[in-house]
């Protein structure tokens, strides 16, 4: 499965797990690196790691907040935004030929199957 969404994304030039990053960083601009690597229940130092060849390739930028904080906030630059648009596009072709190789019921269980594995402590 995992294979057909990295065919996929390879034409934008990302994997799945940095697409899965720039999204979440798309729909909370400014989020903190603390918060961000909660939601994608990482560790501090796997995120940035995960985060170093985004930033090297312009796609997304860390900014301190404030001269008062130490806090840094990720931001799509427009070419993050442009790769998340084209990545988009893409995911969603995954979807549907995943969808249309198993089912839209089997692909739904599948899915529901796979957060309740990311989610479980």
């Amino acid at each position: 499965m995992s294979q057909m969404y990295e065919r996929h994304l390879s034409e934008v030039g990302i994997t799945a797990a940095q697409f899965t990053l720039i999204a979440a960083i798309g729909r909370r601009p400014g989020v903190q690196m603390v918060e961000l690597a909660e939601h994608m229940v990482m560790d501090r130092t796997t995120l940035v790691r995960a985060l170093k060849p985004l930033q090297r390739d312009g796609i997304v930028e860390a900014t301190q907040e404030s001269a008062a904080s130490r806090a840094v906030g990720l931001r799509l630059t427009a070419a993050g935004k442009e790769t998340l648009a084209k990545a988009s596009v893409q995911w969603r072709a995954a979807q549907a030929e995943f969808e249309a190789k198993y089912g839209e019921k089997r692909a739904k269980a599948l899915r529901e199957s796979l957060f309740e594995l990311t989610t479980m402590e």
